[in-house]
Protein backbone atom coordinates (compact mmCIF):
# COMPACT_ATOMS: atom_id res chain seq x y z
CA UNK A 1 0.00 0.00 0.00
CA UNK A 2 3.03 2.63 0.84
CA UNK A 3 4.44 1.47 -2.40
CA UNK A 4 1.13 2.30 -4.06
CA UNK A 5 0.81 5.69 -2.14
CA UNK A 6 4.47 6.79 -3.30
CA UNK A 7 4.17 6.20 -6.55
CA UNK A 8 1.00 8.09 -7.10
CA UNK A 9 2.83 10.77 -4.76
CA UNK A 10 5.67 11.32 -6.73
CA UNK A 11 3.45 11.05 -10.55
CA UNK A 12 1.93 13.98 -9.68
CA UNK A 13 4.16 16.07 -7.18
CA UNK A 14 7.66 15.07 -8.35
CA UNK A 15 7.89 18.22 -10.23
CA UNK A 16 9.86 21.51 -10.52
CA UNK A 17 7.10 23.20 -9.47
CA UNK A 18 6.00 21.50 -6.22
CA UNK A 19 9.60 21.84 -4.95
CA UNK A 20 8.76 24.67 -2.17
CA UNK A 21 5.66 22.65 -1.37
CA UNK A 22 7.89 19.49 -1.05
CA UNK A 23 10.23 21.18 0.90
CA UNK A 24 7.82 22.91 3.24
CA UNK A 25 6.26 18.74 3.72
CA UNK A 26 9.55 17.70 5.06
CA UNK A 27 10.45 20.46 7.60
CA UNK A 28 6.58 20.17 8.94
CA UNK A 29 7.27 16.37 8.74
CA UNK A 30 10.33 16.40 10.98
CA UNK A 31 8.64 18.46 13.83
CA UNK A 32 6.01 15.42 13.69
CA UNK A 33 8.78 12.94 14.10
CA UNK A 34 10.42 14.91 17.08
CA UNK A 35 13.34 17.16 15.20
CA UNK A 36 14.21 20.35 15.25
CA UNK A 37 11.60 21.10 18.66
CA UNK A 38 14.10 22.68 20.59
CA UNK A 39 12.08 26.14 21.75
CA UNK A 40 11.61 24.63 25.25
CA UNK A 41 11.87 21.82 26.80
CA UNK A 42 7.94 20.62 26.71
CA UNK A 43 8.21 20.73 23.12
CA UNK A 44 11.02 19.09 22.79
CA UNK A 45 9.77 15.96 24.43
CA UNK A 46 12.04 15.91 27.94
CA UNK A 47 9.54 17.34 30.12
CA UNK A 48 7.53 14.65 29.51
CA UNK A 49 10.22 12.04 29.50
CA UNK A 50 11.59 13.36 32.76
CA UNK A 51 7.87 12.96 33.77
CA UNK A 52 7.04 9.35 33.00
CA UNK A 53 11.05 7.93 33.66
CA UNK A 54 11.51 9.78 36.70
CA UNK A 55 8.74 10.37 38.37
CA UNK A 56 7.34 7.14 38.79
CA UNK A 57 10.81 5.94 39.90
CA UNK A 58 10.64 5.33 43.87
CA UNK A 59 14.46 4.48 44.04
CA UNK A 60 16.70 7.42 45.12
CA UNK A 61 18.91 6.50 42.33
CA UNK A 62 22.28 8.70 40.85
CA UNK A 63 21.32 10.77 37.51
CA UNK A 64 24.56 11.68 35.73
CA UNK A 65 23.71 15.51 33.84
CA UNK A 66 27.03 15.26 31.65
CA UNK A 67 27.45 18.87 30.17
CA UNK A 68 24.63 20.58 32.93
CA UNK A 69 25.39 24.19 31.51
CA UNK A 70 23.38 26.37 34.12
CA UNK A 71 21.95 23.40 35.73
CA UNK A 72 17.99 23.40 33.72
CA UNK A 73 18.31 19.71 33.26
CA UNK A 74 19.28 19.14 36.85
CA UNK A 75 16.56 21.50 38.84
CA UNK A 76 14.19 19.26 36.12
CA UNK A 77 15.25 15.77 37.10
CA UNK A 78 14.74 17.46 40.70
CA UNK A 79 11.35 18.35 40.67
CA UNK A 80 9.88 15.43 38.92
CA UNK A 81 11.73 13.45 41.77
CA UNK A 82 13.41 15.15 44.81
CA UNK A 83 14.88 12.00 45.97
CA UNK A 84 17.26 10.93 43.14
CA UNK A 85 20.86 12.14 43.43
CA UNK A 86 22.16 14.28 40.63
CA UNK A 87 26.19 14.73 40.15
CA UNK A 88 25.73 17.38 37.57
CA UNK A 89 29.24 17.95 34.83
CA UNK A 90 30.51 20.98 33.52
CA UNK A 91 33.47 22.10 32.04
CA UNK A 92 33.25 25.96 31.63
CA UNK A 93 34.58 27.86 33.57
CA UNK A 94 32.33 30.38 33.55
CA UNK A 95 29.25 28.36 33.22
CA UNK A 96 30.47 26.50 36.04
CA UNK A 97 29.95 29.76 38.13
CA UNK A 98 26.35 29.96 36.86
CA UNK A 99 25.63 26.56 37.59
CA UNK A 100 26.52 26.98 41.45
CA UNK A 101 24.22 30.17 41.70
CA UNK A 102 21.47 28.57 39.88
CA UNK A 103 21.61 25.25 42.31
CA UNK A 104 22.50 27.12 46.01
CA UNK A 105 20.82 25.39 48.45
CA UNK A 106 19.79 22.00 46.11
CA UNK A 107 21.51 18.72 47.31
CA UNK A 108 23.88 18.17 44.34
CA UNK A 109 26.88 17.22 43.67
CA UNK A 110 28.72 19.73 41.43
CA UNK A 111 31.84 18.40 38.98
CA UNK A 112 33.90 21.34 36.94
CA UNK A 113 34.84 18.70 34.59
CA UNK A 114 34.34 17.31 31.27
CA UNK A 115 33.62 13.67 30.36
CA UNK A 116 35.40 12.52 27.56
CA UNK A 117 36.77 8.99 26.05
CA UNK A 118 39.89 9.37 27.53
CA UNK A 119 41.62 11.34 30.79
CA UNK A 120 43.61 14.53 30.19
CA UNK A 121 43.18 17.71 29.21
CA UNK A 122 41.46 19.41 26.39
CA UNK A 123 40.38 22.47 24.65
CA UNK A 124 36.89 23.93 25.18
CA UNK A 125 35.49 26.45 22.34
CA UNK A 126 32.96 29.06 23.06
CA UNK A 127 32.10 32.85 21.59
CA UNK A 128 34.43 35.13 22.16
CA UNK A 129 31.88 37.73 22.25
CA UNK A 130 29.53 35.53 24.41
CA UNK A 131 32.31 33.61 26.31
CA UNK A 132 30.14 30.98 28.95
CA UNK A 133 27.36 30.42 26.29
CA UNK A 134 25.13 27.26 26.34
CA UNK A 135 27.15 26.16 22.87
CA UNK A 136 30.31 25.64 24.09
CA UNK A 137 32.47 22.59 22.45
CA UNK A 138 35.54 20.81 22.14
CA UNK A 139 35.26 20.92 18.75
CA UNK A 140 35.99 24.20 18.02
CA UNK A 141 34.16 23.96 14.07
CA UNK A 142 31.06 24.50 16.09
CA UNK A 143 31.21 27.86 17.17
CA UNK A 144 33.32 28.98 13.90
CA UNK A 145 31.44 26.86 11.23
CA UNK A 146 28.24 26.12 11.72
CA UNK A 147 27.59 29.29 14.31
CA UNK A 148 30.17 31.31 12.17
CA UNK A 149 31.81 33.04 14.99
CA UNK A 150 34.99 34.07 16.47
CA UNK A 151 35.87 31.87 18.88
CA UNK A 152 37.59 32.14 22.62
CA UNK A 153 39.40 28.61 24.42
CA UNK A 154 40.12 26.95 27.77
CA UNK A 155 41.80 24.51 28.62
CA UNK A 156 39.62 21.80 30.78
CA UNK A 157 40.58 19.08 32.72
CA UNK A 158 38.57 15.51 31.25
CA UNK A 159 37.97 12.61 32.53
CA UNK A 160 35.81 9.13 31.70
CA UNK A 161 32.26 8.30 33.55
CA UNK A 162 33.98 4.56 34.07
CA UNK A 163 36.47 5.92 36.03
CA UNK A 164 34.45 8.24 38.34
CA UNK A 165 32.24 5.93 38.80
CA UNK A 166 34.89 3.51 40.67
CA UNK A 167 36.02 6.43 42.34
CA UNK A 168 33.07 6.66 43.75
CA UNK A 169 31.78 3.16 44.11
CA UNK A 170 28.87 3.72 41.79
CA UNK A 171 26.96 0.50 40.65
CA UNK A 172 23.96 1.79 39.16
CA UNK A 173 23.19 4.94 37.44
CA UNK A 174 19.47 5.37 36.74
CA UNK A 175 19.82 7.93 34.03
CA UNK A 176 22.94 9.42 32.21
CA UNK A 177 22.34 12.58 29.80
CA UNK A 178 24.73 14.12 27.51
CA UNK A 179 24.64 17.48 26.14
CA UNK A 180 28.22 17.94 24.74
CA UNK A 181 27.58 19.84 21.42
CA UNK A 182 29.35 16.94 19.62
CA UNK A 183 31.06 15.10 21.96
CA UNK A 184 28.56 12.46 22.90
CA UNK A 185 29.67 9.45 21.15
CA UNK A 186 33.35 9.86 22.96
CA UNK A 187 31.54 9.99 26.34
CA UNK A 188 29.71 7.08 25.71
CA UNK A 189 33.22 5.57 24.71
CA UNK A 190 34.51 6.42 28.17
CA UNK A 191 31.57 4.74 29.62
CA UNK A 192 32.26 1.50 27.70
CA UNK A 193 32.66 -0.46 31.19
CA UNK A 194 29.71 0.65 32.75
CA UNK A 195 27.64 -0.14 29.61
CA UNK A 196 28.98 -3.33 29.09
CA UNK A 197 28.13 -4.27 32.69
CA UNK A 198 24.52 -2.99 32.23
CA UNK A 199 25.25 -0.25 35.05
CA UNK A 200 23.30 2.44 33.00
CA UNK A 201 20.06 1.97 33.19
CA UNK A 202 18.70 4.69 30.94
CA UNK A 203 20.74 7.00 28.68
CA UNK A 204 19.96 10.75 27.10
CA UNK A 205 21.74 12.19 24.35
CA UNK A 206 21.05 14.92 21.56
CA UNK A 207 22.16 14.40 17.94
CA UNK A 208 22.22 17.27 16.04
CA UNK A 209 23.95 19.14 13.14
CA UNK A 210 27.03 19.03 15.77
CA UNK A 211 27.66 15.70 14.94
CA UNK A 212 28.80 16.71 11.48
CA UNK A 213 31.98 17.95 12.77
CA UNK A 214 32.13 15.27 15.15
CA UNK A 215 31.98 12.77 12.14
CA UNK A 216 29.95 10.64 14.23
CA UNK A 217 27.03 9.15 12.63
CA UNK A 218 23.42 7.51 14.68
CA UNK A 219 24.86 4.30 13.46
CA UNK A 220 28.05 4.60 16.17
CA UNK A 221 25.24 4.89 18.88
CA UNK A 222 23.65 1.65 17.58
CA UNK A 223 27.00 0.09 17.69
CA UNK A 224 27.86 1.06 21.29
CA UNK A 225 24.58 0.39 22.60
CA UNK A 226 23.24 -3.29 21.14
CA UNK A 227 21.46 -3.90 24.88
CA UNK A 228 19.50 -1.03 24.73
CA UNK A 229 16.15 0.27 22.69
CA UNK A 230 16.17 3.17 21.22
CA UNK A 231 13.16 6.00 21.28
CA UNK A 232 12.85 9.31 20.20
CA UNK A 233 11.41 11.99 22.06
CA UNK A 234 8.04 14.21 21.03
CA UNK A 235 6.18 16.38 23.10
CA UNK A 236 3.77 13.65 24.54
CA UNK A 237 5.89 11.04 24.95
CA UNK A 238 8.56 8.79 22.90
CA UNK A 239 8.39 6.79 19.73
CA UNK A 240 10.73 3.82 19.13
CA UNK A 241 13.01 3.27 16.60
CA UNK A 242 12.41 -0.32 15.31
CA UNK A 243 15.51 -0.82 13.85
CA UNK A 244 18.70 1.34 12.30
CA UNK A 245 17.85 2.78 9.30
CA UNK A 246 20.02 5.70 7.21
CA UNK A 247 16.80 7.45 5.78
CA UNK A 248 14.85 8.04 8.77
CA UNK A 249 17.70 7.90 11.57
CA UNK A 250 21.02 9.54 9.96
CA UNK A 251 19.40 13.49 10.28
CA UNK A 252 21.57 15.85 11.29
CA UNK A 253 19.45 18.11 13.35
CA UNK A 254 18.08 18.44 16.78
CA UNK A 255 16.88 15.49 18.37
CA UNK A 256 16.69 14.06 21.96
CA UNK A 257 17.25 10.51 21.78
CA UNK A 258 16.87 7.66 24.87
CA UNK A 259 18.32 4.48 25.23
CA UNK A 260 16.59 2.30 27.73
CA UNK A 261 18.42 -1.19 28.54
CA UNK A 262 16.92 -3.66 27.91
CA UNK A 263 15.94 -5.90 30.99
Amino acid sequence: MINFLIQVYRSIFARKVFFKFNKLLFRLSLSGLGILNSRNAKESGETAFLRSYLGQNEHAGFVLDVGANRGDYTLMCLQENSKIKVISFEPHPKTFQKLVQNLRGKEVRLVNMAMGGRAGTIQLYDYSTNDGSAHASVYKEVIEKIHREHSISHSVEVSTIDYFLKQENIDKVELLKIDTEGNELEVLKGSLDAIQKKKIKAIHFEFNEMNVVSRCFFKDFFSILIDYDFYRLLPDGMIKIDRYTPLYCEIFAYQNIVALLRI
